[in-house]
């Protein structure tokens, strides 16, 4: 049976203690989608471990793990996260970690275009994190992208490359890329690579009876291509749908969807944000949640907790279960708000969907519902009994408000052992 963990924000919601926590009883952990442009931390017997295009699924010993067709792939990243695994204890990393043949090759080329496409578009920057990954999908979609599988054939690999760099040429002019330097590099990771690439499917019919699949989502609903705030999104299918398609995965067999939910919201980046909170609060969720981004180490964008945007991600993704995040953040706050609807520029009240036009976005007023604080320690606790009245209110106010989904785990600590589980 099949787990699917998602985000249901714009990222940085805190998914790796889950995904770590599940991978414990997993035989099998996939990444679907996005590239090292991902993001996850984790705590686990006191080792921390920064994950980016690796699953996180690597920390359990007895889990094999795959790197998925509708992913793309900067090799010399991929080699870099796992020596540091490996010199961090991690030794059979590199005997349980697999990528499609189909996934996509991340050329250092991506990221220079990535950098020159972001400088072109002025004042209306997508906030990419650089790393290549929106013009190796680019390149994906135009049908002109290398596939993981053929970096093995030596004259179809260079051919297409030199093209790649040709073409973005064309358009740019002179860049500051050496195509000859990259195909160098790629001729002593031919060999080094062949041992982890595998045709998906047969791989996944040789693994067609594991008991507990784990499937790890890159980014979060809000970046999605389809559905986020575009244009201010990442390049790939970062739901339930892309999950599906990029591992050609029976929906009969999804066990679960796990929601994971800030208990407050955050964005990195461009791009619309209604319940953002430029003032102390905003501040004060910064610094307490130290929100720095993973992969960039940008300062993030923080707020209250959006429960149009979070019903808006449930209608989309199905979630059958929420893993509530970082709760411990909001300790010392007398009141908490918590965005219930959306006034829109033409009066409209909603509380359910999501503009698509970001101009429109940009002028909603959010309606608050204030609740009351708890003002104590919930950081380390692990029994729901436990936590402040207030603070049980809070949670069982969110799951009526996004619609009687149940919040399973609650975070209250960056250590994999700070989550309570809920029946």
């Amino acid at each position: 049976m099949v787990s699917i963990v998602l985000g249901s924000q714009w990222g940085d919601e805190g998914k790796g203690k889950i995904t770590d926590m599940l991978s414990q009883q997993a035989t099998l952990c996939c990444r679907a989608a996005g590239g090292h442009n991902a993001g996850h931390t984790i705590v686990h017997e006191n080792v921390t471990y920064d994950f980016h295009i690796l699953p996180s699924g690597l920390v359990s010993p007895s889990c094999i793990n795959l790197i998925g067709a509708g992913t793309v792939v900067h090799v010399p990243s991929f080699f870099k996260e796992l020596a540091q695994l490996e010199t961090k204890g991690l030794k059979s990393a590199g005997s349980r970690i697999f990528i499609s043949d189909r996934a996509h090759v991340c050329f250092d080329l991506h990221s220079v275009v990535d950098g020159l496409e972001e400088a072109g578009l002025g004042g209306r920057k997508v906030g990419t994190t650089g790393k290549g990954i929106g013009p190796c999908y680019s390149d994906k979609a135009a049908r002109r992208g290398v596939r993981i599988g053929e970096i093995l054939d030596e004259a179809t690999f260079e051919r297409k490359l030199r093209t790649l760099d040709t073409s973005y040429r064309a358009r740019f002019g002179d860049i500051s890329y050496d195509v000859e330097e990259e195909i160098a590099r790629f001729k002593e990771y031919r060999s080094k690579l062949k041992p982890y690439i595998v045709d998906q499917l047969a791989f996944l019919e040789e693994h067609k009876n594991s008991p507990n699949t784990l499937v790890e989502g890159a980014n979060a609903l809000m970046l999605d291509l389809d559905h986020g705030t575009y244009p201010f999104v990442t390049s790939s299918s970062t739901g339930l749908g892309g999950a599906v398609q990029a591992l050609a995965l029976n929906p009969t067999s999804i066990k679960s969807v796990i929601g994971v939910l800030k208990a407050y919201t955050t964005r990195v980046g461009s791009g619309p944000f209604p319940s953002e909170q430029l003032n102390e609060d905003g501040d004060k969720l910064q610094q307490v949640g130290r929100e720095f981004g993973v992969t960039t180490g940008r300062r993030r964008r923080c707020g209250w907790l959006d429960l149009v945007l979070a019903r808006y991600s449930h209608a989309i993704n199905h979630y059958t279960a929420l893993n509530l995040t970082k709760l411990d953040v909001l300790d010392d706050f007398d009141e908490i708000k918590v965005g219930v609807a959306y006034i829109l520029p033409d009066g409209t009240r909603t509380t359910f969907t999501f503009p698509a036009d970001p101009n429109v976005v940009d002028k909603i007023q959010v309606e608050y519902v204030t609740l009351p604080g708890w003002k104590s320690n919930t950081m380390g606790v692990t029994r729901y009994e436990d936590l402040p009245p207030n603070a049980r209110a809070y949670i069982e106010f969110i799951e009526r408000e996004i619609g009687n989904v149940p919040v399973k785990w609650i975070g209250t600590g960056p250590a994999r052992e700070h989550m309570i589980a809920r029946g």
